[in-house]
């Protein structure tokens, strides 16, 4: 088995040192247009996130097994040199941004990403405000394993894309350098992602290259102020309450169901969806609001 570093255990402390300076920054240098900090949202992003080491720690197990098996059935072997790391990394994140893409636009796997979404801060503490259910994530990286990737490389290399992503959540950088901002994912970009308005929802998957967004059609540069949060906020800072909320939103919409296709609808359909009659009955009532995608 390959020697690769724990790449998050080994960034925690940049993680702190770097959310201090942000705090200091927010308190020194105030905004009126930042979404800055509210202790007890970074609490429940700091609690979110502690969480899901355990919670993640539980749900490795299964999915090193599934990994473990692909991988002795594949005669393919892809070793871990200089120059294939750079190119394991690459497809790591191409699938990654698949599976954001496929969080934002299939409902259960929405009720796992909605975690990351349901803060209407964006800062540093945000980064932090990961699932509990992330074992939906596992099917997008089979195809790595069946090309002889190692399973402890996809960990690491998922590693690595995640810690790249803590820095962007933050409104205390502007743009980064224009070429930069082209290639890859940037704070500005990532604000976009968590923004709330209809015309930045499900935008702006990329891990830590935005050009999948602009090659498969989802980039949206920031042009307006992002309003953060959800289409329909919760409003509560109760940690099994944050990781559940849309699975217990989709178990009520399953009983209330009248038929088997709505019940998969709402399961396997987008964030927004309705049935066919419901959505017509809704848009023909002035009063009625039919709510679109969450983001």
């Amino acid at each position: 088995m390959p020697n690769l570093p724990d790449v998050v255990v080994w960034s925690i402390p940049a993680f702190l040192l770097l959310t201090v300076i942000e705090i200091v920054s927010v308190r020194l240098h105030p905004d009126e247009d930042d979404a800055g900090y509210e202790t007890k949202d970074a609490a429940t992003s700091v609690g979110m996130g502690l969480g899901s080491l355990f919670f993640d720690f539980l749900w490795k197990f299964p999915i090193v097994a599934i990994y473990t098996a692909v991988y002795a059935l594949t005669p393919l072997r892809v070793p871990v040199l200089w120059w294939t790391v750079p190119l394991m990394l690459l497809a790591q994140d191409f699938f990654y941004y698949w599976s954001h893409r496929g969080h934002h636009v299939i409902r259960i796997l929405w009720a796992c990403h909605v975690v990351h979404h349901s803060s209407r801060k964006f800062n540093l503490t945000t980064a932090l405000r990961q699932p509990w259910t992330s074992v939906t994530g596992w099917p997008f990286y089979v195809p790595m394993v069946a090309v002889g990737v190692h399973p402890a490389v996809v960990a690491f290399t998922s590693s690595v894309n995640l810690v790249y992503q803590f820095w962007i959540h933050t409104e205390r950088i502007d743009r980064m350098p224009r070429w930069f901002e082209f290639v890859f994912n940037t704070p500005s970009h990532h604000r976009v992602h968590h923004a709330s308005q209809g015309g930045y929802l499900d935008r702006n998957f990329g891990g830590i290259l935005i050009v999948w967004d602009r090659l498969f059609k989802s980039f949206v540069p920031e042009t307006e102020r992002p309003v953060y949060g959800l289409t329909k906020n919760i409003q509560t800072y109760n940690l099994l309450k944050v990781a559940t909320h849309e699975y217990a939103a989709i178990a009520r919409d399953v009983k209330a169901a009248a038929t088997w296709g709505e019940r998969l609808g709402r399961v396997f359909r987008g964030p927004g969806w309705q049935p066919r009659t419901r959505a017509a009955s809704a848009s023909a009532s002035p009063s009625a609001v039919v709510e679109g995608p969450a983001t």
